[in-house]
């Protein structure tokens, strides 16, 4: 069967920099896999590649059996991401908002009413529902950005840093709202800087350095800070070597 996200040598560069190296991996059905890295290390390009916001120089991104450059409008109704910080029409309530992504992703219009419902409750939104969203704090317009990306209950995630901005009980509540969806189906692809969040609830940690996959972190292990520093440093030495 094929991985719903799936990198083959999968590479991308800004002029002579090289942002993404020969990626190589899938994300199969149930499962949340992690990447993380430095700043700059290529997490968000590799992310917006397969979402097809850029497209490679060469190798491949696959979405759900597609390549993410020619993906349908159908496949893309089965995507739900949240890239960076959260995308919202300032002038638009947060109920509008939701509503906006879910004509997005194809939501019938006969559902889009009960949908919307659904994840304003599940995200605490109700308090502001029918406020702008450009007086939303960072907290809740994270949540908003959240809510959209799965108001049409997509079979797939991309996300990037979702725990970003949230307190606690909103990293808690994220976090288990992973393991909900996975538990589900869903393949989840996620970045964080979070390691100590990433070990809860992870199936594989893959570590991305200066572009390229570097190594592998067990998320039941010990000390996995260290662990990640050790991998990143070593392979700084390999290509300082390989050029001396």
């Amino acid at each position: 069967m094929t991985a719903p996200i799936e990198a083959r040598r999968l590479t991308r560069s800004f002029g002579a920099e090289l942002a993404v190296d020969g990626i190589d991996f899938e994300v199969g059905i149930g499962e949340i896999h992690a990447i993380v890295g430095l700043n700059g290390a290529g997490k968000t390009t590799l992310m917006r590649l397969f979402l097809g916001m850029l497209q490679p120089d060469s190798g491949e991104a696959r979405i759900l059996g597609s390549d993410s450059g020619d993906a349908t409008s159908e496949v893309w109704g089965q995507v739900g991401h949240l890239i960076e910080t959260p995308f919202a029409y300032p002038e638009l309530t947060v109920r509008e908002n939701v509503m906006a992504s879910a004509l997005l992703h194809s939501v019938p219009p006969s559902s889009i009413g009960a949908a919307v419902d659904r994840v304003i409750e599940q995200f605490e939104l109700g308090h502001w529902a029918n406020r702008r969203a450009r007086v939303l704090s960072l907290g809740n317009r994270q949540r908003l950005g959240l809510a959209s990306a799965l108001v049409h209950e997509p079979s797939v995630l991309i996300l990037d840093e979702p725990a970003n901005a949230l307190d606690p009980a909103g990293v808690v509540f994220t976090r288990d709202l992973l393991r909900q969806y996975a538990g589900e189906g869903v393949a989840v692809f996620v970045s964080s800087h979070h390691l100590d969040q990433l070990a809860r609830v992870a199936h594989t940690i893959t570590v991305i350095h200066r572009g390229r996959q570097v190594g592998m972190l067990e998320p039941s292990g010990i000390d996995l800070e260290r662990s990640f520093f050790e991998i990143v440093h070593q392979s700084d030495m390999a290509i300082r070597e390989a050029q001396a």
